[in-house]
């Protein structure tokens, strides 16, 4: 496939969203990065998830069901520090200093994950090429779940709105013991593009922290709580962060309102500019949720994250307000479920769908 292009008209749409965009902070007198907010929320998920890790580990609970709980909220925990601490420092809005921001990033290295692997994946492919099929890794859940399309169609697809929920579970578990392997042997983060060379840090990072992950949440749990009880509550701990994170993403672009590009008939040039397609590929929801913009690290407010990825998530609540004012006057459509209920409905919807189409 060839590379995908834009319009090359003036991306005026843009231009207007980030004059009202910079005018805020201009008005505030604010930085675009993290402020306390953000701080004192790494500060609680951090301590949240060495307390829980220390009496999991160190003090098991007697009862068993206690245990799988606290292994649940862990899991939540863990998706939560990545929604809100790495994601924000892999994109570099978690401070204006770029040591912090590496640092934040690298929490993802902590968890199991590749900072490095991601943001080509992430920053580069997803937030460029937005639902265009085999440009964006973000959709691609093939054989099992068929999102797109241009994607190949298989019988059982037809039940994927049935099962999906539980595939999404288990997704965490691929991506550090799969997909990160499969991206470092055969150099390629989507179908259609080649990384980029990793020098010799990278190299050392990519196996020292694997080794650590499996060293701190197998290995030495195994040895205090012994080798059954770890393997369950590992399970249930991967399969909660696996269903969080999937599910939060793809509520952002896989429901019934966001645009798909077809290749080959159009997945070489878009006749929008980038921005209105970024609008046009994304939703919003449960924007009014205190609790889930607390957890999501502002990620349900997908559109203003896709049109200024490096503005941290903490100011995107009246950033929206503007954005909604800037589609209205353009005419550009502006989706948002208006809570987290409806918006998996349309994504279930919409499995069904494209599974029967």
């Amino acid at each position: 496939m060839s590379q995908t292009t834009f319009a090359k008209t003036p991306p005026v749409f843009f231009q207007r969203v980030r004059e009202v965009t910079e005018a805020y902070f201009k008005e505030n007198n604010l930085r675009k990065t993290g402020d306390g907010r953000l701080y004192w929320k790494t500060a609680i998920l951090l301590t949240a998830l060495v307390g829980l890790y220390v009496v999991l580990v160190f003090f098991t609970p007697a009862n068993v069901w206690l245990a799988l709980g606290l292994c649940a909220l862990m899991g939540l925990v863990v998706a939560s520090i990545g929604f809100n601490v790495m994601h924000d420092g892999a994109h570099g809005s978690y401070s204006s200093r770029k040591w912090v921001n590496e640092l934040m990033g690298h929490s993802l290295n902590l968890l199991g994950g590749s900072v490095h692997f991601w943001k080509m994946k992430h920053n580069e492919n997803h937030h460029t090429f937005t639902n265009i099929e085999g440009m964006d890794d973000d959709i691609d859940i093939k054989p099992w779940v068929r999102v797109h399309e241009g994607q190949k169609r298989y019988w059982f697809h037809r039940f994927q709105h049935i099962y999906g929920l539980l595939l999404y579970g288990l997704t965490y578990l691929f991506w550090v013991f799969y997909n990160d392997m499969k991206k470092y042997f055969t150099g390629k983060i989507a179908d259609n593009t080649r990384m980029k060379p990793m020098k010799l840090k990278d190299h050392l990072i990519f196996w020292a922290t694997k080794l650590s992950y499996v060293a701190i949440f197998i290995v030495l749990p195994m040895f205090f709580a012994g080798v059954v009880p770890t393997l369950v509550g590992y399970g249930v701990m991967v399969f909660v962060t696996g269903l969080f994170i999937a599910v939060v993403f793809q509520l952002a672009h896989v429901v019934e309102h966001t645009d798909f590009v077809h290749p080959p008939t159009d997945g070489h040039h878009i006749e929008n500019e980038w921005a209105i397609h970024q609008v046009n590929t994304t939703v919003n929801f449960a924007t009014h949720n205190k609790v889930w913009n607390w957890l999501f690290g502002g990620l349900n407010f997908q559109v203003e994250h896709h049109l200024f990825p490096r503005i941290s998530h903490v100011h995107y609540p009246e950033i929206n307000k503007r954005l909604k004012q800037v589609c209205a006057e353009f005419g550009v459509q502006y989706h948002e479920f208006p809570n987290l209920r409806s918006a998996l409905r349309s994504h279930l919807v919409y499995l069904r769908q494209v599974g029967m189409a």
